[in-house]
């Protein structure tokens, strides 16, 4: 054989050779195609499932952050149950973002979907319950304030009624005389007179009315003789000449206490000048009568 074709001849064991490496190469380099797009494939479907997955998630928790807002401060009384809800999502949300085990995924987000229903059942039960109790608590404050009115229009008839018999038990003083005298004989003698510089005694007469409703028994009569200057005929000015009228204390001229038995009574009383060489002072006299608290007659007279 000749050395061109030993050469001839061992080119073409090259050639074949690489004809095989060539056949070789393809091959493992179509099997790698399809093993790469089964991993794409496989790749998208996985984030295709995720992409599904947090979807139903976000969905979930904004149905929950709704009906916790549409509930209010209610939803307060369940804060524990929604503290699992948000650690079980919380969980989720990793699984999903490394991409885990997609059944175990799609478990767990079905196991939140029921705490998150017997959360909203929860909260359902608390509205009826709190509802009713607001709608009692209503029907009782109504009725509270009906019942108020109630007794202050009784109350206001009670103080009307009071008013009236309070009125009405009333004695009142009438033929009231103011007379004045200066005295003769040591005093047992009365010569009328009406000369301020003369008159040293003072008497106050008058008829007390029938009154069947009136309080019977032990009463005092204060009389008060007021001066043209306004300033009160008294014995003093300390409380031991005073009385409560409309609650204060008021000076009083004279007094007298009687038995009263709700029949017409006739009263005098007298005052006496204690300095008779000092004149009385000249003008109108006023006199208020007092029975019981209440000012029941007023009279005058006057001085020259």
């Amino acid at each position: 054989m000749t050395e061109i074709e030993v050469q001839t001849k061992k080119y073409k064991r090259i050639i074949v050779g690489l004809l095989v490496v060539i056949a070789l190469l393809i091959i493992l380099l179509f099997l790698q195609n399809s093993r790469v797009r089964t991993i794409y494939v496989q790749k998208a479907e996985g984030v295709a499932k995720n992409t599904e997955l947090q979807k139903e998630l976000d969905s979930l928790l904004s149905e929950h952050n709704h009906i916790k807002s549409a509930y209010g401060n209610l939803s307060d009384k369940l804060a524990q149950k929604d503290s699992v809800i948000i650690a079980n999502a919380t969980e989720i949300q990793k699984l999903i973002a490394i991409q885990g085990d997609y059944s175990r995924t799609k478990r767990k987000l079905e196991l939140l979907r029921g705490i998150a229903q017997d959360y909203v059942t929860r909260l359902d039960s608390l509205y009826t319950v709190n509802r009713k109790l607001s709608d009692e608590n209503v029907k009782i404050k109504k009725d509270y304030r009906n019942e108020k009115e109630l007794s202050s229009s009784l109350a206001k008839d009670k103080d009307v009624l009071v008013e009236k018999v309070n009125l009405a038990s009333q004695l009142k003083a009438y033929n009231i005389k103011a007379g004045t005298a200066k005295l003769r004989s040591g005093g047992k003698k009365e010569v009328e007179t009406d000369k301020a510089k003369r008159v040293e005694r003072v008497n106050i007469c008058f008829t007390l009315s029938e009154n069947k409703i009136a309080g019977a028994g032990a009463k005092t009569i204060y009389v008060r003789i007021a001066r043209p200057d306004n300033v009160i005929v008294c014995e003093g000015k300390d409380d031991k000449y005073s009385f409560d009228y409309q609650g204060q204390k008021i000076q009083y001229s004279m007094k007298k206490d009687i038995d009263y038995q709700n029949k017409t009574q006739d009263i005098c009383l007298s005052w006496d000048k204690k300095d008779s060489k000092i004149p009385a002072m000249v003008g109108r006299y006023n006199v208020s009568i007092f029975v019981d608290g209440y000012e029941i007659g007023q009279s005058s007279f006057e001085l020259k």
